[in-house]
């Protein structure tokens, strides 16, 4: 293992130079620091982080608190926590997941442990009651997903409001009259989950503007439910032309029930759902889509973070904008004369 007088012998200084190096605690020459640096990168020197942490009072970890809820699906949440694992490594920092529904306690026992520098905070409901929390603790945090009340918050998201006018306009633009949201379980709807409220917002609001007819409704991810849900749709609402999915699970058992009825994709009913790019392309048909970023924010989050760490400033709200993208799921609604 490389050691610092490894690194002070190869750059043909001290010890104590090489320290304050690294440390940034004093000022040294630009050529020492040059060759210092240029030391630690031939010899692969990586400082130790308990030593490192002492030094600095920090212990260069971050914290994800993603409480693990009814009606969430894992594997979109494990997404925005793989970008943010592999954005903290880049930035010499790990992080410690917390995935127990604790509430303003967990917030409060991780904050008072000193394990962790820093917070990102996921399963934002509009009315969450961490938020108090977040703004009385020193350290810095951030919230994947907006709150109603965002004062004195660092949040960051795709921009769901805009998300669901997207899907509606897409769909008006091609003449269709009435259209239904399929959204997530009843279970996210009731917590007042934030991304969920504000979808179900951006389409109510878009299909009252462009003066057509849109349902709402949640559906559970089973398959059964998925079939009594499209069917009470349709017999309630018979001219429903489009569908927007928000509520990855059910794409696949939803296309099975819509051809178990009788409804071809895109000729008799347009597709559309709100999701990553690979799951709207491995369907057949490919889905017409709003791409969920969460590469991007998970990056943008522990970027903001670590600058709030070190003093910096950054936005209070950052909502990245929808990108839809057409594809063979949609087209022309059918003529209903």
């Amino acid at each position: 293992m490389v050691t610092i007088a490894d690194v002070a012998r190869h750059a043909g200084v001290a010890a104590s130079t090489v320290s304050y190096v690294l440390s940034g605690k004093r000022s040294i020459s630009p050529d020492t620091r040059d060759r210092v640096q240029e030391s630690v990168r031939v010899l692969g020197y990586r400082p130790n982080a308990s030593a490192r942490a002492l030094a600095s009072q920090r212990s260069n970890v971050l914290a994800l608190v993603i409480p693990l809820r009814t009606g969430m699906h894992v594997p979109v949440i494990m997404q925005f926590a793989t970008a943010v694992v592999t954005t903290a490594r880049r930035f010499d920092h790990d992080v410690l997941l917390l995935t127990a529904d604790e509430g303003r306690d967990g917030l409060e026992r991780v904050a008072q442990s000193s394990l962790v520098d820093a917070l990102v905070v996921m399963d934002v409901e509009l009315h969450d009651e961490r938020v108090p929390v977040l703004r009385e603790l020193s350290m810095p945090s951030i919230l994947i997903g907006v709150p109603a009340d965002t004062d004195e918050l660092t949040c960051i998201d795709l921009d769901f409001v805009g998300a669901g006018e997207r899907c509606v306009d897409h769909l008006a633009d091609l003449g269709h009259r009435c259209i239904a949201l399929l959204g997530t379980p009843s279970a996210v709807y009731e917590r007042q989950t934030s991304f969920a409220q504000r979808t179900l917002a951006g389409f109510s609001a878009a299909a009252e503007r462009r003066g057509i007819v849109g349902v709402e409704t949640p559906c559970e991810h089973s398959f059964d439910a998925v079939l009594e849900t499209v069917e009470e749709l349709l017999r309630e609402h018979p001219g429903i032309t489009g569908l927007v999915v928000q509520n990855e699970p059910i794409i696949g058992p939803l296309l099975d029930v819509l051809r178990r009825l009788g409804r071809r994709v895109p000729e008799d009913m347009s597709l559309m759902a709100i999701c990553a790019d690979d799951v709207a392309e491995r369907h057949v048909p490919q889905l017409s889509s709003v791409a969920i970023p969460a590469e991007e924010i998970g990056h943008q989050a522990v970027e903001s973070l670590i600058t709030k760490l070190e003093g910096g400033q950054v936005p209070a709200i950052t909502l990245l904008p929808p990108e839809l993208t057409p594809r063979a799921s949609t087209c022309q609604a059918p003529n209903q004369s």
